[in-house]
């Protein structure tokens, strides 16, 4: 048996519980990950509150992972016992969802899911990248956003527009990269390349004269975002549907592949991973890291810590330790 956070109905964040779940064995193409951490985002809130496509209860919540490689089905040739991975584990264009979740001791993925963690990353920092990533990649390619051009990135402090805006800098060579951000969040958001950042408490985008070659709007809203975009240039809207009829939705192609490709970027350090410096989070507060995630807040992704350094051996985690530590604390 394992650890998992799971909930048994539809509703608020209260509804998720800590229990005792079997551990699955991997089928021919999957891999069985032991999680060393794992990374919140909206999708799993919404998910929870209302299920977008059908799933059997109980549910363990969660999409993004970096773990350690435990067993693997017989068909698996890319990855072996001991391997570091991370990805997105739920395939959403194929609305078929996982019943079993990241924040569990113990996960399947299948093999085209995941990819190797670069070298310098830690655990928790790659577990902050695979949806955030993969959804900042997909908006560019919805938009045909072409290098040298412009782009005004909408919430630059979230978990996809931190992303955002390092992507088009380092793998667009963009001329010109804004993003809005609230006060306290400006320098924060300089630091990570922003060319201009624009406080969204002091200025409105109707008084911002310069037009841009791409509106990325990663918080819904390009009702009002998209007057700072050219004639007939895209206007990208990741919630659905978008706030903008003109807005097109952008969402995201789950594939170990897109993170293999990002590797050099990642590792060279041109790409950063952003953890929310609140955390991480305990394993036992997952509870406590939905609430913030809830308030909108965040700067970066929220990860859940599952394992610290003292408990791993030879690259694995003793789960056991290390969570009666943390609940200990």
């Amino acid at each position: 048996m394992q650890k998992a956070w799971f909930y048994e109905e539809f509703g608020p964040k209260e509804v998720l519980k800590l229990g005792d779940l079997p551990i699955p064995s991997p089928k021919p193409n999957q891999l069985l990950v032991q999680v060393h951490a794992a990374a919140l985002n909206p999708i799993d809130s919404k998910l929870r509150q209302n299920p977008l496509a059908p799933i059997d209860l109980p549910v363990v919540p969660g999409c993004d992972m970096a773990g350690v490689v435990v067993a693997k089905g017989e068909d698996i040739k890319k990855f072996k016992v001991g391997d570091e991975v991370y990805g997105n584990i739920q395939n959403f264009k194929e609305n078929m969802l996982k019943q079993l979740g990241t924040l569990a001791e113990f996960i399947l993925v299948e093999e085209n899911l995941v990819a190797i963690k670069p070298k310098n990353l830690s655990l928790l920092e790659a577990a902050s990248l695979p949806v955030a990533v993969q959804t900042a990649v997909e908006g560019f390619k919805t938009a045909g956003f072409e290098e040298g051009q412009s782009a005004f990135i909408v919430g630059g402090a979230g978990g996809v527009g931190t992303v955002a805006f390092q992507i088009a800098k380092k793998l667009y060579n963009a001329s010109l990269v804004v993003a809005t951000t609230s006060t306290g969040k400006v320098e924060f958001v300089k630091s990570l390349g922003a060319d201009k950042v624009v406080d969204y408490t002091k200025t409105r985008y109707e008084e911002i004269e310069e037009k841009y070659d791409l509106v990325y709007d990663t918080i819904g809203d390009s009702r009002n975002s998209y007057v700072v975009a050219k004639e007939d240039a895209p206007v990208i809207d990741i919630t659905w549907p978008p706030s903008n009829p003109r807005a097109l939705h952008s969402g995201l192609t789950v594939s170990g592949e897109i993170l293999e490709k990002l590797r050099t970027y990642l590792e060279s350090g041109k790409l950063r991973a952003v953890v929310d410096p609140t955390g991480p989070f305990s394993f036992y507060d997952v509870i406590k890291a939905f609430g913030y995630l809830e308030t909108g807040r965040a700067r970066g992704k929220i990860v859940v810590s599952f394992c610290s350094a003292p408990f791993r051996i030879n690259g694995f985690c003793n789960t056991k330790m290390a969570l009666n530590s943390e609940k200990l604390h």
